[in-house]
């Protein structure tokens, strides 16, 4: 097991997936600094109104955006691999825990799901009029790399990182974006039904 600084948040950070941070408490400005001054990951775990969830991710500063003079940074941190929280450690500033690898039980390819879920995503791209380049199929973490490309509940997305399948979180986030689809769908019927309430007919 290892020691890892924990960086407790109502958000997830999955695999694969980059998100700006800005780090303002006294006791994470301590985390982050020692993490850049000695290149090393801590750890991101989601809480929320069920308290500390048990598996997170580790991340990485890829790039820090502005320092200020108080010590407050706005980074951005990119997700690298899940861990489960073995056990609190007390002494430090900040949150420490022991971690342990979360590792997929499964790890048969389904071709099937991933053209699915690619599917699903470049319908979602199309309606958002967004050009973004799709990931490899072949990608082992397919289902990562495309749940972090759009937007999705801190909730749901806790469901696709604690999951030990791949083809399961292909499926699920299949779902997920067929979901982001529909509500995309509404959101421009909703506006084209606006703007025809605004029209008055001649004469």
């Amino acid at each position: 097991m290892e020691e890892l600084g924990l960086f407790p948040l109502g958000i997830v950070l999955l695999p694969t997936e980059r998100i700006p941070l800005h780090v303002f408490e006294p006791r994470y400005k301590e985390l982050i600094g020692e993490c850049l001054d000695e290149e090393r990951e801590f750890g991101m775990l989601l809480v929320d109104e069920d308290g500390l969830r048990r598996v997170g991710t580790r991340a990485r500063v890829v790039t820090v955006l502005e320092r200020f003079d108080d010590g407050r940074l706005n980074i951005v941190v990119e997700g690298g691999d899940r861990f489960v929280l073995a056990e609190l450690i007390e002494g430090r500033a900040y949150h420490t825990g022991t971690v342990l690898p979360l590792d997929d039980e499964e790890a048969a390819n389904d071709p099937e799901a991933a053209e699915q879920a690619l599917d699903a995503f470049r319908r979602v791209a199309k309606l958002a009029e967004a050009e973004i380049e799709d990931p490899t199929s072949a990608s082992p973490r397919l289902s990562f790399e495309l749940a972090a490309r759009v937007e999705l509940p801190a909730d749901r997305k806790q469901e696709l990182l604690e999951l030990r399948s791949e083809p399961a979180r292909l499926r699920l986030v299949s779902e997920l974006l067929a979901d982001a689809a529909r509500a995309l769908v509404l959101q421009r019927e909703l506006r084209e039904r606006a703007s025809r309430n605004g029209e008055r007919p001649l004469g």
